[in-house]
Parts: structure tokens; C-alpha cells; sequence
């Protein structure tokens, strides 16, 4: 897909989540191209369930949402934990470390637990205390609100927050990878704090579980293949083989073999 196309896209996207829904005509007034060149961009976002077709144009795809912390930290644990693991051995002792909300990173930062004098840049509370156990590091918190009960900061000022900042690694996950590669999450504010994390630090690791693929969410930005490590438990479908095969040795399986 060409850079071109896939900055309209996106750009569909941000529109349609503004509006809650967007009409062909006025899309193709707005970017400067035919209708038929949005009809396709539309039916795509609508085969991978980023937008839902309406008459004449497409509305946002509604979700259930995420579903609650605790019920993500329970889920597929022993998977997590494996990841974490892998994800930790490539982070050394003195690293300076972006770490974003959910679940995957937050045992990452577990894992990290025999680390020395990090440097931790993140909004995830969670992570924040695991990593503030050893003394030597040093933990760098947004502030503002804390969004309960994740434990955790959202919001365009974490956006500035993560942008003051230049990291040796980024750790963050998704919530969920669609069809084309895509990466999704439920939010605006947490596509706009993964890019300026993967922005500002020098090797990012994406860590996620293979039940993120296919999982619709209704917020994208960026691909899996932008992404330096891919840390996953076991490969998904073969639906996504291809996406996978194009990381190469990008692609981390958390037993350790590399695919």
C-alpha cells in the first residue's frame, strides 16, 4: 500500500470518528480526489471492521468497547508472562524505556524486575510500581487524572508528555491487528501516545497476544510491519500468514525462535 493511500485512509478514519459518520460526496470534496477512489477506500475499512457502511457513505464501527482490566490481566496470563520475558531480555541494564497502558506491558515491566538504573517513561501506574521496587531506577509519570480502574493516564497532554522525551525502547501493545496489518485500539489518544512513542525511541517492541489478530477495535493507526520487534506467544491464523512472513526476523515467538 502507498504512503499516499495510506495517509487518506487514515485520514477517513479520523473524520468519520469526529463525526460519527461521513458521507462519499463530502469526503471526496475534502481530499481532493473521485468518489469512486473513496468507495474503496471505504468498502477496504469496512471488510477489516474499522467503519461500518452506511447509505451513501460509512459511520463509526461500533464496539463493546474494551473489556475491564482485570478481566484482560486473567486472560491468556501464562502467554503474557512469556512475552514479557522475551521483551525483557532485550532490554539491558542503564536503558531508557517508553511503557504504555494495557496489560502486556505491565508484566514487561514485571519481568524487567532484576533490571538496574532505568530510566522509565510511561502512564501506565501498573508498570510504574512494578519498576519503582528497585531503587536504582528512576520512574518518570504524565500526571492529570488517573483513569480508573486501569490505573492509568490517557489523553492529548500524555501525548506531549511522551513527545519531551527520546527513549532507547518503546514497549507498548495494541488492541487488536487488523487484516491488512493495521494496529487498533479503542482510543484516539492511545494511537497518538503509540506513534510518539514509536516516534521517539530508537527500537520499539510491539508485544501481543495471537488473539489480537482479527480483534476489531475502532481507532487505527500505524502497521505491524513499521514495527522493529514483534514479540508474540504463537502465530494466529493463517490468515495473517503473510503479514507475519514480511517481519522475518522481526518476529519473535516468546519460546524464542525466530520466524
Amino acid at each position: 500500500m502507498s504512503q499516499k493511500k495510506r495517509n487518506r485512509r487514515q485520514r477517513i478514519v479520523e473524520l468519520t470518528l469526529q463525526q460519527k459518520s461521513v458521507v462519499v460526496d463530502d469526503l471526496a470534496e475534502t481530499l481532493g480526489v473521485s468518489a469512486q477512489t473513496v468507495r474503496r477506500d471505504i468498502n477496504h475499512l469496512c471488510d477489516i471492521n474499522i467503519l461500518r457502511r452506511r447509505h451513501g457513505g460509512a459511520e463509526v464501527f461500533e464496539t463493546e468497547g474494551n473489556t475491564p482490566y482485570d478481566q484482560r490481566a486473567a486472560t491468556n496470563p501464562s502467554a503474557k508472562r512469556a512475552i514479557a520475558v522475551a521483551a525483557a531480555g532485550l532490554i539491558p541494564d542503564g536503558s531508557t524505556i517508553a511503557i504504555s497502558v494495557g496489560t502486556t506491558p505491565m508484566m514487561v515491566a514485571e519481568a524487567l524486575g532484576d533490571k538496574k538504573s532505568l530510566t522509565v517513561i510511561t502512564n501506565n501506574m501498573n508498570a510504574a510500581m512494578a519498576l519503582g521496587r528497585e531503587a536504582s531506577n528512576r520512574i518518570i509519570l504524565p500526571g492529570g487524572e488517573l483513569r480508573l480502574p486501569d490505573l492509568d493516564f490517557v489523553g492529548d497532554h500524555v501525548v506531549d508528555f511522551f513527545g519531551s522525551y527520546r527513549t532507547d525502547f518503546g514497549v507498548f501493545g495494541v488492541g487488536g491487528v487488523a487484516g491488512d496489518g493495521g494496529l487498533l485500539d479503542f482510543q484516539r489518544s492511545e494511537v497518538r501516545i503509540r506513534e510518539k512513542i514509536k516516534d521517539n525511541s530508537k527500537l520499539v517492541i510491539l508485544v501481543l497476544d495471537h488473539t489480537k489478530f482479527g480483534r476489531s477495535a475502532p481507532a487505527v493507526g500505524g502497521e505491524i510491519s513499521g514495527m522493529d520487534r514483534v514479540i508474540l506467544d504463537m502465530k494466529p491464523q493463517d490468515d495473517f500468514a503473510a503479514l507475519l512472513d514480511g517481519l522475518g526476523d522481526r518476529l519473535i515467538l516468546a519460546g524464542g525462535a525466530l520466524q
